[in-house]
């Protein structure tokens, strides 16, 4: 059984067909060779959504594979902490070994080279993909974890590997994901296919969705992190937690 958990790239979110999301949980399960697929992953997920609803109804599942993205969401909002985001990963990622499961996951890309930020606040995002990605490292290593890692993979950065969105994966880049997990859960011992990155599909975008998801999308949801996320910009000292154990990481800073 294969399992995914996660946020709204997990759910499949930028490869629409007919019918709904697809993405690359699909893609990747037709070329898994185990009994059975589930995707548990909701839009909008956080870490912590992750460790209390969806890692309890994967387990019921006795997986034997686990794919896991999220994270991307707690980076934007202004109660972040990579302390307890390394608490929820390092829960979730003993939690699915302990059962038996191989898990893949993620480090994350640098956003505001795709979705073009402001600059101050694209700096502060990338500050924060950072802190998170050396939270992924050291979870990673105490477990045995799998890692793509998104900035180093080959076409990361091009145009038409995203959704209009620029936030989620296109049918290629899910694709491109599909085919890295089927890589990573290949190394593991599972008998996995190849999967190609031939499009097939997915619909076609034109300059109309563009537009029409910057006007009904993009412009309200940069508001929104906005309100969210510009307090944080101008603060010089904030309180300082302890290293993650096992690992000097950076104290939380309360910013981007």
């Amino acid at each position: 059984m294969l399992v995914l958990l996660g946020d709204s790239t997990a759910v499949g979110i930028g490869d629409l067909v007919p019918g709904g999301w697809r993405g690359f949980g699909p893609i990747l399960a037709s070329a898994f060779g185990g009994n059975g697929y589930r995707n548990h992953a909701v839009s909008g997920a956080r870490l912590a959504d992750v460790r209390r609803t969806q890692l309890p109804q994967a387990l019921r599942e006795r997986p034997s594979a686990a794919v896991v993205i999220a994270g991307v969401n707690d980076t934007l909002r202004s109660d972040f902490s990579v302390r307890r985001m390394y608490e929820d990963l390092d829960h979730i990622c003993r939690e699915l070994t302990a059962a038996g499961a191989s898990v893949v996951t993620v480090r994350f890309h640098d956003q505001g080279r795709v979705f073009k930020l402001p600059g101050r606040m694209r700096r502060v995002l990338k500050d924060r993909i950072d802190e998170y990605n050396r939270v992924i490292d050291v979870v990673v290593a105490r477990h045995g974890v799998r890692c793509v890692d998104l900035h180093t993979l080959p076409g990361a950065y091009e145009l038409e590997t995203w959704a209009v969105d620029r936030l989620h994966p296109s049918e290629r880049g899910h694709r491109m994901l599909a085919q890295a997990f089927a890589g990573e859960l290949r190394a593991l011992g599972h008998p996995v296919g190849e999967v190609s990155l031939e499009c097939s599909g997915g619909r076609e975008l034109t300059v109309w969705h563009h537009v029409a998801w910057l006007v009904v999308k993009g412009i309200p949801w940069l508001w929104r992190r906005g309100a969210d996320l510009l307090p944080l910009l101008w603060i010089e000292e904030t309180a300082v937690e302890g290293p993650v154990p096992g690992e000097a990481l950076p104290a939380d800073t309360g910013r981007l």
